[in-house]
């Protein structure tokens, strides 16, 4: 999975390296759509297992299979293979061949004309299913983008979009602003049909708030169009359409988003958490002594970073494995070309020159930012080989650059499409 995985292993740290990338490569396997959907869903006779739940497959007359997000046609092609479906469509980000689901590639980060058709296809199948009729839902990130049926114009949803995420807001926050400029959001797409929903959940967000994971169009929603409008007055985003929308719904022009749900049930199956205990078992096996420190990292990436590197310097055991992770931001405020993930490793870099230490970070759905990179890797002469090459991190930490600094370097982790999205991931 890890595509440049020999330019990778070198130096005095090689092996180091090669096992956080083996570890690494092994929980991107283990927590793709396909295996977790095999993993936790079982077929005996009329029923369907999930994880403790208990499905009568033989009360239902129709089945359809909808999904949006990263992981969601993986998670489709497995579950083609166990039960046959009326009619079903997928938005993702990579083409997939399916038996019986239609697939519609989208846009990510940002929605397209062909996310909001995609979306209103969508929105018809469920809109066909009556009371004895089942939906599987697959939902995994970057849902929220992929799957878009705004009320306002797609140049203002992506500008909207565009100057809250520039801005450090949290995803909950971003969301809470996208459900209430969406027809789909916060509960809107069960709302609209009389079918039986079952969600299918990879979480790609700290707590696995259910409302919140792809803005959540199965979950009622506690949240209001007051609480949207405070979150683009705190970020000061100015857009005439999506205000006048919100502001309308403030008066009771718009109805809000549904407080009740009682048609769909949501189960959480893959989150950071499993990855991170797939991560331990794996160092376990190559003789490490594991540690998870956090599954719930938040806060700004290069600090985070710091922080880490130094919890690292003074854990005190030998032949030990850090494992973390979360979510973190970047305030942007350069032009460069990075992630989140490499910018945090790129911050450690001088907290770990000279030290036995190996740093590496990934995004889980193999994009880190607007870099073709998951992420990156360093350790202790990664600082020596830099100012070689005449590359001061300082710099490009400034300009937000931190793919450039380690492609320079060659240090930067390319995977390309993972079919998961389990938020990131942390080795050290």
């Amino acid at each position: 999975m890890i595509k440049n995985l020999d330019e990778l292993i070198k130096g005095d740290f090689s092996k180091e390296r090669r096992d956080a990338l083996d570890i690494i490569e092994n929980v991107l396997k283990k927590m793709n759509g396909y295996n977790i959907i095999k993993d936790v869903i079982k077929i005996e006779n009329d029923f369907m297992i999930i994880k403790d739940k208990k499905i009568n497959l033989a009360s239902y007359k129709k089945f359809f299979l909808i999904g949006f997000g990263k992981a969601s046609a993986t998670m489709a092609k497995a579950m083609e293979e166990m039960i046959y479906f009326d009619e079903g469509a997928i938005i993702t980000t990579e083409k997939i061949k399916l038996k019986s689901i239609k697939v519609f590639v989208g846009s990510h980060p940002f929605p397209s004309n062909e996310n909001i058709r995609a979306s209103e296809y969508i929105l018809n199948i469920v809109k066909k299913a009556d009371k004895n009729d089942l939906i599987f839902v697959l939902i995994s990130g970057g849902g929220s983008s992929l799957f878009c049926l705004p009320r306002i114009s797609l140049d203002s949803i992506i500008d909207v979009t565009s100057k809250l995420m520039k801005s450090g807001c949290s995803i909950e926050e971003l969301n809470i602003v996208r459900k209430h400029l969406s027809y789909i959001k916060g509960g809107q797409l069960a709302k609209a049909t009389k079918g039986k929903i079952i969600s299918l959940i990879i979480s790609d967000i700290i707590g696995n708030p259910i409302d919140a994971i792809a803005s959540g169009p199965t979950a009622e929603d506690k949240s209001t169009f007051k609480d949207a409008y405070e979150i683009m007055k705190k970020y000061r985003v100015e857009n005439e359409e999506a205000l006048n929308v919100i502001k309308k719904g403030m008066e009771g022009k718009i109805e809000d988003t549904p407080k009740e749900i009682r048609n769909a049930e949501n189960i959480i199956i893959a989150d950071i958490e499993k990855a991170c205990k797939e991560a331990e078992r794996l160092a376990k096996e190559k003789g490490y002594y594991p540690k998870i420190l956090s599954c719930n990292l938040k806060g700004e990436a290069k600090e985070i970073g710091k922080a880490l590197a130094r919890y690292t310097k003074f854990y005190p055991r030998y032949h030990t494995i850090i494992i973390a992770g979360g979510e973190t931001i970047v305030k942007v405020k350069g032009n460069g070309i990075g992630g989140r993930n490499q910018e945090m490793v790129l911050a450690a870099l001088k907290e770990i020159d000279g030290m036995p230490i190996v740093f590496a970070s990934i995004g889980t759905d193999g994009i880190d930012g607007n870099s073709k990179a998951a992420g990156a890797i360093a350790d202790g002469e990664s600082m020596e080989r830099a100012m070689a090459l005449h590359l001061n991190p300082d710099e490009f930490l400034e300009n937000n650059d931190s793919y450039t600094f380690f492609e320079k370097l060659k240090d930067a982790i390319i995977t390309g499409y993972t079919g998961t999205n389990v938020m990131d991931l942390q080795i050290i």
